[in-house]
């Protein structure tokens, strides 16, 4: 399986989910603080939307990210307004559509090339790997909200590589400089398999499931509720920091607040 359709396959099982939702089920709250399911449906829209932009015509994206504020919580909410101001099935129309538009932009991107975007450009491929880390998170809100549970296959391996990739993101966040050391990550996947990466006598050690990996490194779960080990002191402390994506980390989840029974 390619990105490419692994993305596609995580987006039509978040699809899934929200089908047939009443207007009381897109009004629950989220694990994340004064977001609604709809809240997190507009959100996903307007990241697929920039994604889409970037890839299909990269000089409007930058022109685009030159008339943003420098405070990231106003760009979000100012990119999620127009969705969230859209009626329930509006929604759902348009954020099927830009779905669509934007992995089949990135799927048109020769694999050698770059793509625009926040930081530094990137890769397609690197980039629908972003695209999943933000189904899976936010998809793990709505699922929190609606109380349903999640199933993955191997595909989450694109998720657990770009995470690796991005390791040091927790680090920026929090304006510290992140350690020289190499760090070891062990990760099972649902098929079984392990995926490796990092030395094999580093240090610093993280072994686990892939799924609560990702939930680690999207922050939709504490380390302490998951299936995850760590080896040396910075991992240990990596654990507590851990993201997979770029801005303010958010208050994550505390520990307790959802139990392995519940991530099962």
């Amino acid at each position: 399986m390619d990105v490419i359709t692994a993305l596609r396959a995580t987006g039509d099982d978040f699809d899934r989910m929200i089908a047939d939702l009443d207007d009381s089920a897109w009004s629950l709250p989220t694990p994340s603080p004064g977001w609604t399911v709809k809240h997190q449906v507009a959100h996903l829209t307007a990241i697929f939307a920039m994604a889409g932009l970037a890839a299909s015509d990269g000089a409007r994206f930058q022109a685009m990210m030159a008339g943003l504020s420098p405070d990231f919580n106003a760009n979000v909410d100012a990119a999620m307004a127009p969705h969230l101001a859209l009626d329930t099935p509006e929604l759902v129309e348009r954020w099927s559509q830009t779905k669509a538009r934007a992995i089949d932009a990135l799927a048109a991107v020769p694999a050698d090339t770059t793509v625009p975007w926040l930081v530094n450009p990137l890769p397609p491929s690197v980039l629908a790997s972003a695209g999943m880390m933000e189904l899976f998170g936010h998809g793990q809100d709505v699922a929190d909200a609606l109380g349903v549970p999640r199933k993955w296959d191997d595909r989450l391996g694109f998720l657990v590589g770009f995470a690796v990739r991005t390791k040091d993101f927790g680090y920026l966040a929090r304006g510290e400089e992140p350690p020289t050391d190499e760090f070891r990550f062990e990760i099972t996947a649902p098929s079984g398999t392990v995926w490796s990466y990092g030395p094999e006598d580093a240090a610093q050690r993280v072994t686990g499931s892939a799924e609560d990996f990702c939930l680690l490194v999207t922050r939709r779960r504490h380390h302490s509720d998951l299936d995850l080990r760590a080896e040396g002191e910075l991992a240990e402390q990596w654990l507590d920091i851990a993201q997979a994506y770029r801005g303010p980390a958010g208050e994550g989840r505390k520990p307790g607040q959802f139990t392995l029974s519940n991530v099962d």
